[in-house]
């Protein structure tokens, strides 16, 4: 079975048709179990996410904030392995026929092997994976086995990336663009700023992939700020709150997840 690249461009296609920038959500599979995250990446969709990541628990995840580290540490502790990351990919894009990536640091993947874990993703169904630490120049093996499974391979670009170092990265990248809109770890921010505008245009003009937003964005406002000038916006610690809010409480985080991904795809609506 091929992966769901297709699904994906079509699913940010989609939302360009409709001029607005799509909803991507992100959840930690395993949080607060495998079952809770499968119906908590149920529930965005349900609510109006475009697109899912589904997170690989990492034991060290520099580039998360306290929130998915939080997140992260629940999962790790119950046990979660690179099989409940796949089921939880399946069963997400199962019952919603919608596509799901994977966003996991690079060190899971080479251990667990380039080409089985790109089969794998493809057999469960899903669209890619974003790879924030792997470097351009060390990521041929994975781009061929991602390419040859039907997968997209999404770098992270930052602040930080010139325009040369840009070009390099886009043009090694397939599905979108994920920019970073502040330096530093993920979570929710008072202010997304112009950095984020910036980096989006200058990312622009190296290539014609969908440059999407993440890190910060929590609310219907910030959602639609990102939105003017985003082909999507990528929201997770917010997301993750809402579970974290609800501990013990399933039906009412998922209740929560379900609004707040409701409130963001009516804000991506307003650019």
């Amino acid at each position: 079975m091929s992966g769901n690249i297709a699904l994906l461009e079509a699913a940010l296609a989609g939302a360009r048709a409709e001029n607005r920038a799509a909803l991507i959500a992100y959840h930690p599979a395993g949080f607060p179990t495998v079952d809770g995250g499968i119906a908590a990446i149920r529930a965005a969709f349900d609510g109006g996410a475009d697109v899912v990541e589904v997170g690989l628990p990492h034991s060290d995840p520099v580039l998360d904030g306290p929130v998915i580290q939080t997140a992260d540490d629940i999962a790790l502790r119950n046990g979660v392995r690179i099989a409940d990351v796949l089921r939880t990919v399946h069963e997400a894009h199962a019952a919603t026929g919608k596509p799901v990536l994977v966003m996991t640091y690079w060190n899971p993947v080479d251990r667990y092997g380039a080409e089985r874990f790109a089969a794998e993703l493809a057999e469960a169904g899903g669209a890619g994976c974003i790879l924030p630490d792997l470097p351009v120049e060390e990521s041929t093996a994975w781009r061929k086995a991602a390419e040859a499974h039907g997968l997209a391979t999404v770098f992270v670009v930052a602040p930080s990336s010139r325009d040369e170092r840009l070009a390099k990265i886009t043009a090694a990248g397939s599905g979108f663009v994920y920019a970073a809109s502040l330096m530093g770890v993920t979570g929710t921010r008072v202010s997304v700023g112009a950095q984020a505008a910036d980096l989006v245009r200058r990312t622009r003009a190296t290539t014609d992939l969908p440059v999407c937003v993440g890190l910060g964005v929590s609310n219907a406002e910030q959602a639609a700020e990102v939105a003017a000038f985003a082909d999507g916006v990528i929201v997770g610690s917010a997301f993750v709150k809402r579970l974290l809010d609800h501990e013990g409480d399933l039906e009412a985080g998922l209740a929560a997840v379900r609004e707040l991904a409701a409130d963001l795809a009516a804000g991506v609506r307003k650019r």
